[in-house]
């Protein structure tokens, strides 16, 4: 995991205060701490996505008097992850590469995403995720846009395990009409990631007043379901090309669904074999595959 900024818990306090222009390069902070102590406001500014202006108004939003002042605080930030600020910079000195090179620094990237959810602070967030949803009555899962395939991921698995989960994908916008019969007893888990489906936030304010717990899978301490959770699993998504990862996001869901499964091995193995006996009667699986003759 990358080293925290020194200022790292004062921007979070701050963030919902913040406007949106002052909060995407608070963000880009947050997440790359090490870049304020190496490279020059404009190019953090750059990096971040926003203009110089904006990043000296940030500056006096958390109360310094000059940016040297504000960089002086992350001097000592310098310990850069493999896939963090330094490896994109001397990547950038590479030029063009072909497929494989690309091929190669997006799996390396991707292998320490999920390393790093290895650190004792992630398998902790893992472990109590995991007893939270054991106690619900129902888990309903919901992702959007891109993180539908996380959502749909845990469920499909969760189903062999029995029926306690309920998938939040109705057609035709009935989405929320899942939890018309959700309550107190029960639990959602949101997953989304930045930028933000607007839907998914609302759902899980709705469940939230409708008195489910809300537990959630997304990318930042500063995501709007952190605020509205009762216990958050983060995981990066930054990725060497143009479409956020989600790698990490799935192997968070495989692990809650592995951790679900081993808190009653004798139910979920009763469970599973249902799930067989169903599958074989239903022919769902070839189970012979003839080779065709050239």
């Amino acid at each position: 995991m990358l080293q925290k900024g020194p200022l790292h818990a004062r921007i979070i306090e701050r963030f919902d205060h913040m406007p949106q222009q002052l909060q995407q390069a608070a963000r880009h902070i947050l997440e790359h701490p090490q870049e304020v102590a190496l490279v020059s406001m404009r190019e953090l500014a750059r990096n971040a996505g926003v203009q110089p202006s904006t990043m000296t108004r940030l500056v006096k939003f958390l109360g310094f008097s000059s940016y040297d002042n504000f960089r002086g605080q992350h001097a000592d930030v310098i310990r850069v992850s493999i896939d963090g600020f330094a490896a994109r910079a001397m990547q950038q000195d590479e030029g063009s590469e072909d497929g494989d090179g690309l091929a190669q620094r997006m799996l390396h990237t991707l292998s320490s995403q999920v390393a790093r959810l290895c650190e004792p602070d992630s398998l902790l967030r893992l472990s109590t995720m995991a007893d939270r949803l054991g106690k619900a009555r129902r888990i309903y899962v919901l992702g959007l846009r891109s993180c539908h395939s996380v959502a749909w991921h845990f469920h499909y698995v969760m189903t062999l395990l029995g029926d306690k989960t309920v998938h939040l994908d109705g057609p035709a916008g009935t989405s929320g009409d899942g939890l018309i019969r959700a309550g107190s007893d029960d639990v959602l888990l949101a997953v989304s990631i930045s930028p933000y489906s607007l839907y998914t936030l609302e759902l899980a304010e709705a469940a939230r007043e409708k008195g489910l717990g809300i537990v959630a899978i997304t990318d930042s301490e500063v995501s709007p379901l952190v605020a509205i959770a009762e216990h958050v699993v983060l995981f990066p998504t930054e990725s060497q090309t143009f479409f956020h990862t989600l790698v990490p996001a799935l192997a968070v869901s495989e692990v809650l669904c592995g951790l679900l499964a081993s808190q009653n091995r004798t139910e979920s193995l009763e469970e599973l074999k249902r799930a067989d006996r169903h599958l074989s009667a239903m022919n769902t699986y070839a189970t012979s595959i003839p080779r065709r003759k050239i």
